[in-house]
């Protein structure tokens, strides 16, 4: 009798075994599906946060924006001192919205960004040509008592006079008129040169626009810190150059090198070229074949200074991020445009 009641007991703990392990099986997959729910609430939450911030970037990009277009329209028919005002306040105004669309970067799809990047594109454009329709350059005053030294073009002295530095350029091939759709009006740079080492000064580039065009087989350097920079019918050349504080513009340039910090890069009709880049926004390529990038390396003296007096990021360089207009197929890389294996790569820039 007391085996079987022992035998009973026995069974008694074996059921009691089944009846625990049943629910267990239950509680795990309860706790499975609620993680499951969970995991699905906080990923609708964020996609609903990167909404929000997406929606509110739109609205203040497009508010600064008409802003700055109520700015630059003003200029037209007032004084000089209030289209300098003006002139000043859309430019800081320009360089926060740049600086807003950098830091916004990291929820924005690629079409928000582009389409971005276009409009600001547009506001830099539109700024210099109302910089240059409101306080044009006194470079015609200089024409006609210096018509002589207007015809010669060899490149005796890096510093041009006023009179004499895009002149030729603009006779010598009419497309160079213009870079980017803005009529040029730059006083600082080299054109029309072959097999020549040329530089500039911090002193004498002092934040202007820079603009080298038609130049072969040359060695550019270009110190300090200019304010945009324009590379345009380029063919066999290396330049290096300081610390940009807005946009480089790249077009129509082959078999060179190139090295600069930015804020951002444009590069358009572009061959066979490297590209040592030190970038805060991104860059942008079209039209573009075999073009090959890496960190910028180049260094001089001063480049610390400049880098402060540019106003760029040193501890933000996104010269991966590149982004190639003629190739919308996000999950396969573009074929337009490489990284310099790191064995590659060009570390001395000495002569």
């Amino acid at each position: 009798m007391e085996a079987n009641n022992d035998e009973c007991a026995g069974n008694g703990d074996a059921g009691s075994n089944n009846l625990v392990k049943i629910p267990e099986r239950l509680l795990k997959r309860d706790q499975a599906r609620l993680e499951d729910v969970e995991r699905r609430k906080e990923a609708k939450e964020k996609q609903s946060v990167s909404e929000e911030k997406s929606e509110f970037f739109s609205s203040a990009f497009t508010r600064e924006r008409v802003a700055i277009d109520n700015l630059l329209s003003s200029c037209s028919g007032t004084d000089r001192a209030a289209a300098c005002q003006n002139l000043e306040e859309a430019t800081v105004k320009t360089q926060q919205l740049q600086k807003f669309l950098n830091d916004s970067m990291v929820f924005l799809t690629q079409y928000e960004l582009r389409q971005a990047q276009a409009s600001l594109q547009k506001l830099q454009t539109s700024l210099a040509e109302k910089r240059e329709e409101a306080l044009p350059k006194k470079k015609f005053a200089f024409r006609s008592r210096s018509k002589a030294t207007e015809k010669v073009t060899e490149p005796v002295s890096d510093t041009p006079s006023p009179g004499d530095t895009l002149a030729d350029a603009g006779t010598a091939d009419s497309g160079s008129t213009k870079v980017d759709g803005t009529v040029n009006s730059i006083q600082c740079g080299f054109s029309n040169m072959d097999s020549m080492v040329l530089t500039k000064t911090a002193e004498e580039i002092q934040k202007q626009d820079v603009l080298l065009t038609h130049l072969t087989n040359c060695k550019v350097h270009l110190l300090g810190s200019p304010s945009t920079l324009h590379i345009k019918y380029i063919s066999g050349c290396e330049i290096l150059c300081g610390p940009v504080s807005s946009s480089v513009f790249v077009d129509q340039c082959s078999n060179s090198t190139l090295a600069f910090p930015c804020q951002q890069l444009r590069t358009h009709n572009t061959t066979d070229t490297q590209v040592y880049l030190h970038v805060t926004s991104r860059a942008i390529i079209e039209d573009c074949h075999g073009v090959s990038f890496a960190p910028f390396t180049w260094s001089y003296p001063t480049l610390d200074e400049d880098f402060s007096m540019s106003g760029l990021d040193r501890d933000r360089n996104n010269w991966t991020q590149v982004d190639d207009f003629n190739w919308l197929a996000a999950e396969t890389p573009s074929p337009n445009w490489t990284i310099i294996p790191e064995v590659d790569r060009k570390n001395s820039w000495d002569a």
